[in-house]
């Protein structure tokens, strides 16, 4: 079996971060019904056409990967495989298959099963479903026949199923990002039954926006400690409950509902009012109150990014490297990250995390200098000119706790150079992503990530490894050593070529990197046995409340 580290203060650091001065009676017991406060609605429950971590929490709750992460880390442990096996130089995995697990539909969960997702994946039809396929198109980069953004030879060969118990993966060629990346929850076991049954593959395109088959919102199916019961969209309410049928892991909780709040106060009042028992991405601010009141504030450690994405599409000017270095001296992100995000917060240098495997200490930085910044923009003849800001509204991420507050202070930054800013605000579902990743109308916008695994590829290589709507660019050269970064050997070698590749992009610019934050998520005193997890893959069927 296959591990991959994170450093070790991670775990250490979340095994003592809860605190509380209510007292706590001991815990134990199960059954009865935790109500957790999102922030945004769900995009849809098919794992397979996501990348939102608001329905990603959800998801991971009801479907189970081949390797899962142990809780409170980034390593792995064994999830749907009870152990794996790379072999061929990289172009083979081999994973014996836990027994005796059933999807929710009552069907058997085997190693036929495993091929027919993967081959469901790589022979995915359809312009609309493959674009919003995003983490597919970002680990395996090709379809049998790419009809959407993917414009890349496939990663994927073919999966056989050499017993019941045994699923084989081929591929092209070897990747960094395995085994790691098959803890993605994109990447879920699904029941074939249920996915032909309620036509799962029907994704279509009108405009900008996407609609999804019954499967995705009514239907999903697989093999987790939680299955799916309703979607009440009128209350903003998801109810699953605890699945009986052979799941891979037994919940205590009876039921588990999600409950959309989108402003961050409402979900704090609720949590005080006993409403809910938990919610995501506290403000800093209330750290403190919080926890006077009984609550308990559990602090993940950062394995984020903030950005400041830029596009070089629709405004020439921002095809001009200068314009793009006048942003990025122009940003005063050391005061941005000491008055607006919460303490242990630094400023980002690069576009990865430094508990990752390939951050370079020497890259190209560019420290404050709002002066240094005018003086570029009119070198390139941008004085005064107009850039599309956009950002979201109904959300919370770890790396974004407040979208309208980091848009207020970094667009009062580009006042300050001269540049004229026309806000455009969008709900985060609601039209905002497909705007930015997929139609690609801003000028600049307010993204970032949260790290699926320990790789550099998994940050730098998901946003600058292709075109990208969302960046308008191309620079073959850059993404051939992104390419040759992720195949390189594990180890030295890999490190050093991400090394690299993080100096050539601090070079370029593409985007703007802004801080590092270290997120919070905070549950009632009553909860018991919830981990926080620095990838925010925190599973709840080990929670109870009493």
């Amino acid at each position: 079996m296959a591990l991959i580290g994170l450093a070790g203060a991670l775990a250490v650091s979340i095994s003592a971060c809860a605190e509380s001065k209510r007292e706590e009676g001991a815990g134990g017991g199960s059954g009865g019904t935790m109500v957790f406060g999102a922030a945004g609605n769900p995009k849809t429950f098919d794992p397979l056409f996501n990348d939102d971590g608001e329905t990603f929490r959800i998801i991971r709750q009801m479907f189970d990967t081949l390797i899962m992460n142990k809780p409170g880390t980034a390593d792995l442990e064994p999830g749907l495989a009870e152990k794996w096996e790379g072999s061929n130089e990289g172009k083979t995995w081999t994973f014996t298959l836990k027994k005796g697990v059933k999807f929710h539909d009552g069907t058997p969960f085997n190693a036929e099963a495993v091929c027919f997702n993967f081959n469901r994946m790589f022979n995915m039809k359809g312009a609309a479903a493959q674009s919003q396929m995003i983490y597919y198109g970002d680990v395996f980069e090709g379809f049998a026949k790419n009809e959407g953004d993917a414009s890349g030879a496939p990663v994927f060969k073919d999966c056989q199923a050499k017993d019941e118990s045994t699923a084989v993966l081929n591929l092209n060629k070897a990747k960094g990002a395995f085994p790691a990346a098959f803890t993605l929850p994109s990447f879920s076991i699904q029941s074939p039954d249920a996915l032909k049954k309620y036509n799962a593959d029907a994704v279509t395109q009108s405009g900008d926006s996407f609609s999804y088959p019954e499967y995705a919102l009514k239907h999903p199916t697989g093999t987790g400690p939680f299955k799916f019961e309703s979607w009440d969209q009128a209350k903003g309410e998801i109810t699953l409950s605890k699945a009986t049928d052979a799941p891979t892991q037994t919940a205590k909780l009876d039921k588990l509902v999600f409950k959309v709040i989108p402003d961050e106060n409402a979900r704090k009042q609720a949590l005080k009012a006993g409403d809910i028992q938990g919610y995501d991405y506290p403000s800093p601010a209330d750290y403190g109150l919080l926890r006077n009141d009984g609550e308990q504030v559990l602090i993940r450690p950062s394995f984020n990014i903030l950005y400041l994405g830029i596009n070089q599409k629709n405004n020439p000017k921002l095809k001009d490297l200068k314009v793009r270095q006048a942003l990025a001296y122009g940003l005063n992100r050391e005061q941005f990250v000491k008055s607006k995000l919460p303490e242990g917060a630094e400023t980002a240098t690069q576009f990865v995390p430094k508990a990752i495997d390939g951050y370079n200490e020497n890259v190209t930085k560019y420290d404050y200098n709002l002066q240094k910044a005018k003086d570029l923009l009119k070198e390139a003849g941008a004085e005064g000119m107009t850039l599309k800001f956009y950002y979201p509204t109904e959300v919370t991420r770890p790396y974004m706790p407040n979208p309208a507050d980091i848009f207020t202070s970094l667009s009062e930054d580009m006042k300050a150079m001269g540049i004229k800013v026309e806000p455009i605000a969008k709900p985060w579902n609601g039209g905002y992503k497909d705007d930015v990743q997929k139609a690609g109308k801003q000028d600049v916008h307010l993204l970032g990530w949260t790290g699926d695994y320990n790789d550099a590829g998994n940050f730098v290589g998901t946003f600058f490894g292709r075109e990208k709507p969302e960046f308008g660019f191309n620079n073959p050269e850059l993404f051939s050593a992104i390419a040759a970064a992720d195949a390189a050997p594990a180890g030295e070698t890999h490190t050093k070529a991400y090394q690299d590749v993080n100096q050539k992009i601090m070079e370029y610019l593409p985007a703007i990197p802004i801080s590092y934050g270290p997120p919070a998520i905070v549950v009632g005193p009553k909860v018991k046995g919830l981990v926080a997890s620095p990838l925010t893959d925190e599973r709840f069927y080990t929670v109870t409340v009493n």
